[in-house]
């Protein structure tokens, strides 16, 4: 899984350097391919900084985040920025919903790594599976609805259209303009579902199921 990792950062990377190379021309040329060009390189710009970020979190406080999140955490990251804004991915049908579904596994899957955070060895075992997959689950949509007030908050302050109430500039009426939103909540809900599952049943075979979900100490010499 480590070579995974280094794959996806090297994705990361290559993909967004490969983006300027062939975006950055076109747009001073004057013939942009996307349209909000000059937006969507900044943003594509600010993903490999997102990518790169577990790496200096783990730097400047000495610690690693558990190997399985950062696979999941890369993936998003890739389909999010580069593919989803940057090569407009997110005119796809359900591409959105897919990442939500991706994003919600791996906030459940962060639950399991601060409740192993906060438990110590010892406990664990004595502890029912289903409140520690209760607890993944539970943390996994509660940040997919903070999201969803995020959307809400900066629709409003900045005019924005995360929420997709807007269909060519006009205002959607009733049920449709809840679709999006209620779409986004659903994934978010059967995303940390599926791994919450997946936790009760694995932690009902073996506790140490749960090792591969623990932030490590890094040693100093």
């Amino acid at each position: 899984m480590q070579r995974l990792l280094k794959g996806l950062y090297g994705l990361n990377l290559l993909g967004a350097v490969g983006y300027y190379v062939v975006c950055l021309p076109a747009l001073l040329a004057g013939h942009p391919i996307y349209p909000g060009q000059k937006g969507l390189l900044a943003q594509v710009a600010a993903g490999v900084l997102l990518a790169f970020l577990p790496l200096i979190i783990e730097h400047g406080f000495k610690f690693r985040f558990p190997l399985v999140l950062k696979v999941i955490y890369e993936c998003f990251i890739l389909g999010s920025v580069l593919l989803g804004t940057g090569m407009q991915f997110y005119n796809i049908p359900y591409w959105d919903k897919f990442l939500h579904l991706f994003s919600a596994s791996l906030l459940a899957g962060l639950g399991l790594a601060l409740y192993s955070a906060r438990t110590p060895v010892a406990k664990r075992a004595e502890i029912d599976p289903l409140l520690i997959s209760g607890f993944a689950f539970c943390f996994g949509t509660t940040i997919g609805v903070f999201w969803e007030f995020y959307e809400f908050t900066f629709d409003g302050l900045l005019g924005m259209n995360m929420q997709r109430f807007l269909a060519n500039g006009v205002p959607l009426v009733g049920r449709a303009a809840l679709m999006d939103t209620m779409g986004d909540l659903f994934a978010d809900v059967f995303g940390a579902l599926v791994l919450a599952v997946w936790a009760y049943v694995m932690l009902n075979r073996d506790h140490k199921w749960l090792q591969p979900f623990t932030f490590t100490k890094l040693t100093t010499k």
